[in-house]
């Protein structure tokens, strides 16, 4: 069983995937300034899970051009969403190799990261997750300026795909 909090990360990744569901390639590269355009987001939150989860967590870099392409502070692009998605796919994939084994004590470590900041990986994981849940808000917000209609209105099954759960499996105190 994955950690609770691995649980929910799995979820707001099906939720961002949600809120793509019927999306141009051309929409997904329209520009609503001053924001990056929806394909584009999808490339940087690839860029985040294999930064925090792939080369931070294992030591591996599968796909070096989110580094610069879509990095925090990266110029803005309207790459083609195929292409985003399938970088997403991939890095998401090479991240679920290392959070399947994730355990509370590997997320209270501390990681130093190569520009010298310290953090935990459990707060990796939290702010990927919250990272996840603005951009799924900030699409949402492109696509109804786009003027697409019957889009999500909330956030979906919870309450069955990701119900909150205490870690169990956790033997001492934090």
């Amino acid at each position: 069983m994955d950690h609770p909090l691995v649980e929910q990360l799995v979820f707001t990744r099906s939720e961002f995937q949600r809120a793509l569901d019927g999306l141009s390639d051309a929409d997904a590269r329209t520009r609503v300034q001053p924001m990056n355009c929806i394909s584009w987001n999808v490339g940087h939150l690839a860029w985040q899970e294999q930064r925090y989860f792939v080369t931070f967590a294992q030591g591996q870099t599968p796909l070096p051009d989110l580094n610069v392409q879509f990095a925090f502070g990266a110029p803005g692009s309207t790459p083609a969403l195929a292409d985003m998605q399938a970088a997403w796919q991939t890095a998401t994939a090479a991240a679920d190799v290392w959070l399947a084994t994730v355990t509370t004590e590997r997320l209270l470590e501390l990681h130093t990261s190569p520009q010298g900041w310290s953090t935990s990986f459990g707060n990796l994981l939290q702010r990927v997750i919250y990272h996840y849940w603005y951009h799924t808000g900030e699409n949402m917000a492109i696509r109804q300026a786009l003027g697409h209609t019957g889009l999500p209105e909330f956030v979906g099954n919870i309450d069955d795909e990701a119900p909150y759960r205490a870690d169990t499996r956790a033997r001492h105190a934090v």
